[in-house]
């Protein structure tokens, strides 16, 4: 089961790279599941598509037989957490995490008990990951999305969290919280970049993985070269823009 493979893999941080669906099209997202990415991160907080949409990309991601399904939830609640779990993701990512307590709040509903408070029904779960709460605890991991200036301060008491396996760096985000204009605002440039390197140094000297969103693949690569153990490449919306806005500069040309 590949989902071993994926949290053994994460938590020994191998380099990982990893593709964001926030579309509700599962054929799309299945043809993805079939390359050589590692996982697939479904995006229910900022994603287009409700619940059923979230069941229906992570059965096309296993129909993909290649990739790990994640979901971004939508909050740190045990509510999303768990629905997303019960419906086969093997692992959460969870946005807006500031403190310890932030992250020691999601591994408890991410965790069976005595880890954690995770309710049993774990619906496709109990065929896709494991039935047994101990296995399923093993299987599941926890990764906490670094992306505010106050998770910034805190980094190495959120690293030093029992049960947290990874962290995220959210750039966009990040940038905003640290004074940006808008994304990618040059003038605040350096400041981010200063963040992103604390936050792998403490990652590293914690020994947890540290993953970042990325807009391309030459991104990625350098991001992995940095010292970041997982990358994701961008997302199907904005891939699909790039190549109609391509295709159609070349053809009135």
């Amino acid at each position: 089961m590949y989902g071993v493979t994926f949290a053994e893999r994460l938590r020994n941080r191998e380099q990982l790279v990893g593709y964001w669906v926030t579309l509700d099209a599962p054929p799309a997202t299945e043809r993805i599941a079939r390359l050589d990415y590692d996982y697939v991160v479904l995006d229910a907080q900022h994603g287009l598509f409700g619940y059923q949409g979230m069941v229906n990309g992570l059965l096309a991601i296993d129909a993909g037989r290649g990739a790990a399904g994640l979901v971004r939830v939508e909050a740190n609640n045990p509510t999303p957490i768990g629905r997303a779990l019960d419906a086969g993701a093997i692992g959460v990512i969870i946005p807006l995490i500031d403190t310890a307590e932030d992250v020691a709040r999601a591994v408890r509903a991410v965790k069976y008990p005595p880890l954690g408070h995770r309710s049993f029904g774990p619906a496709r779960a109990e065929l896709r990951v494991h039935p047994v709460p101990a296995e399923n605890n093993k299987l599941t991991v926890v990764i906490a999305m670094i992306e505010t200036a106050q998770a910034l301060e805190n980094v190495a008491e959120i690293c030093a969290t029992p049960g947290l396996d990874g962290l995220y760096v959210g750039p966009s985000d990040l940038a905003l919280a640290l004074g940006a204009r808008y994304p990618g605002d040059p003038e605040t440039a350096g400041a981010l970049e200063e963040g992103i390197a604390l936050i792998i140094k403490t990652a590293t000297e914690a020994g947890l993985a540290v993953g970042m969103h990325t807009p391309d693949g030459s991104s990625a690569r350098l991001r992995l070269e940095q010292g970041f153990t997982f990358a994701t490449v961008s997302s199907d919306l904005s891939h699909l823009e790039a190549a109609a806005v391509e295709h159609l500069r070349v053809a009135r040309s």
